[in-house]
């Protein structure tokens, strides 16, 4: 590990932690496990009591398929509990080629700095020239002035610096999101790290045995048919598909279908713009869009194309269906290093409010939001980054917004302060209980039923199909068992579209680390690690109250896909706190399982 004191500009070396390396394996259970006594509810994120990790996993570097990636943890300043960023490109491989598990950063410089890593040497440089700049320009001039176009960059744009709550740091056109780790960043005065490795040979238990595990694993995946649609189509494959069953989000989540789905569709994009995939470290899949807009005001060379997300946040959810325009403001958001969901959706907000007369147009700078509008939504983004007039406001999130205005609760459609994602629990239940109890807040990567219900193959540890319109037992013990799993995936770290057979998974992590690894284990593992990040939160201060869904997400359509359709969130609440067996008053887990997972020595 290397630890990093900004304030003193200090770099030390510290070995890994084999207790904790053992029982929770790397990446986000690793950082959990080790900012667990470090922070509490006190802890401001934007100060320099407060600590931010970068965690690569042990399957990293071994070629395992999809697990090139790396997560940034640590107190979120966007939710005040457990925040996590995952993030693919190739920045975590080449942190492991130099020698390093992961960078436990903590302290204030006195002035913007960006820190080189070129193998066992560390140093500290000014930033100064690079404060201000977005994350293109910053990640060319780190490469130039590094010297070495191969080495691997993680940087924040304006965004961050400016302290944007939900700010991003960004990796060559991918971007680790949603909890605010740029912001922590911002407010460490670290502009960005450059890593280039290579001294390092990945030492692991039984090279052979990998060797042919990771082929077999590899195989599967390929096999899949949801990696063809992803690799065909990317994530927005199924845009077309989500507006006829009413999963897409329309309209800030009051609207059952929109007839401009088509328009921003994974079909539409491959037809007009696409020029190739994009591959992170040891992928096998290739979800990512290259594009290229060959004329008109949107015009660019080949850029990263909008992901899903991205696609519904600037598109469906805001009625509009000019496609070049979201890939522009796609690569705006890379440059000024913002989450697409969160300042999508706040900008969702803000016109939904306006037109329901909550808001004035003397509230937002003169601005007329409207939807479709696609003019106003850009102000108000570049109002955001740099926290310009109602912008300072909106900087703080769709929450802050009601406050102001005095809007209710659950006319805002967040959880724990974050904005939920795209995947309209209306038209599956489990995503009730993934934005209602999510791990880190709302999130449709940490408990992903709306993936793993097209038909992913979990059977092997009991994941199984169900009706996705069930409230029942059986919707939330699936809920429960797939916290679990890709708590374990958050570790490893493999990418949650990527699912080799879960015995497959379970031999990866025995032939690389050495530790006896089957079925049960992968179970045991996950579980601790899900319910170590639920301790963490009630640490933080999160009780049974917290987990709660707003209105606006639970009203009925009378037509569409999901016509008629509302979970019972109440009860799939009761039934999850079952399986779990977490308190319903405090909504902490029982010291009985706390005692069966090796987690009752935590307070």
């Amino acid at each position: 590990m290397l630890k990093i004191d900004l304030t003193n500009s200090e770099a030390f070396m510290e070995l890994l932690n084999e207790e904790i390396a053992k029982n929770f394996l790397g990446g986000a259970g690793y950082a959990c496990r080790y900012l667990y006594n470090k922070l509490d509810q006190k802890t401001d994120p934007l100060s320099s009591e407060n600590i931010i990790m970068i965690m690569t996993g042990p399957l990293n570097g071994t070629f395992a398929p999809n697990t090139g990636r790396w997560v940034v943890c640590s107190k979120s300043p966007y939710t005040g509990i457990w925040g996590e960023s995952n993030c693919g490109s190739w920045f975590g491989a080449e942190l492991k080629k130099a020698g390093y598990d992961g960078i436990i950063i903590s302290g204030i410089a006195n002035k913007p700095v960006y820190l080189t890593i070129n193998d066992d040497k560390i140093e500290f440089k000014e930033a100064s020239e690079l404060w201000g700049k977005g994350t293109y320009y910053t990640t060319e001039k780190l490469k130039e002035w590094f010297g070495d176009q191969k080495a691997q960059v993680a940087c924040i744009g304006p965004a961050g610096e400016n302290l944007v709550k939900f700010a991003n740091i960004v990796s060559e056109e991918r971007a680790a999101g949603r909890t605010g780790m740029g912001a922590i960043f911002g407010s460490k005065k670290l502009k960005g790290i450059i890593v280039k490795g290579g001294k390092i040979k990945l030492d692991v238990a039984n090279p052979e045995q990998l060797k042919e595990m990771i082929n077999k694993a590899r195989d599967t995946v390929k096999a899949s048919f949801a990696t063809q649609m992803l690799r065909d189509l990317g994530t927005s494959g199924g845009m077309d598909m989500y507006n006829v069953t009413g999963e897409l989000p329309i309209k800030y989540f009051t609207h059952p279908q929109w007839e401009g789905a088509y328009n921003i569709s994974g079909a539409t994009m491959a037809e007009n713009i696409l020029v190739g995939n994009r591959f992170c470290h040891s992928c096998v899949i290739g979800c990512g869009r290259r594009v290229a807009i060959k004329e008109g005001p949107y015009r660019t060379a080949e850029i990263e194309g909008p992901e899903y997300e991205t696609l519904v946040s600037y598109g469906s959810l805001f009625l509009n269906d000019n496609l070049e325009w979201i890939t522009h403001i796609n690569r705006k958001c890379f440059d000024y290093g913002i989450d697409t969901i969160s300042s999508g959706s706040i900008i969702s907000c803000v016109t939904y409010h306006y037109k329901q007369g909550n808001i004035k147009t003397e509230d937002l700078d003169g601005l007329k939001p409207d939807w479709g509008k696609t003019e106003v939504a850009e102000k108000l983004l570049e109002r955001i980054v740099y926290r310009k007039g109602v912008g300072n406001l909106l900087a703080d999130g769709s929450d802050a917004l009601a406050k102001k205005f005095k809007i209710s609760q659950d006319e805002i459609a967040t959880v724990n302060g974050m904005e939920v994602t795209y995947h309209d629990l209306r038209s599956n239940y489990g995503m009730a209980i993934a934005y209602g109890m999510g791990l880190k807040g709302p999130s449709h990567n940490l408990l992903d039923a709306y993936y793993v219900l097209i038909g992913v193959p979990l059977e092997e540890i009991g994941i199984e199909m169900v009706d996705k319109f069930s409230d029942n037992e059986d919707m939330a013990e699936l809920c429960s068992l797939i916290m679990d799993y890709r708590a374990l995936y958050s570790s490893m770290i493999m990418c949650s579209f990527c699912n080799p057979l879960p015995s497959q998974i379970a031999k990866l992590i025995e032939y690389t680390t050495g530790l006896k690894f089957g079925l049960d284990e992968v179970k045991q593992y996950g579980e601790r690690i899900a319910n170590l990040k639920r301790l963490f939160n009630v640490r933080m201060g999160l009780t049974s109250e917290e987990d709660r869904l707003p209105e606006i997400l639970l009203k009925i359509f009378s037509e569409g896909g999901a016509a008629g359709k509302s979970p019972d969130f109440e009860k799939l609440k009761s039934l999850l706190y079952k399986f779990k067996e977490w308190d319903p008053t405090s909504g902490r887990p029982s010291i009985k399982k706390l005692k069966n997972l090796g987690l009752n020595d935590l307070q």
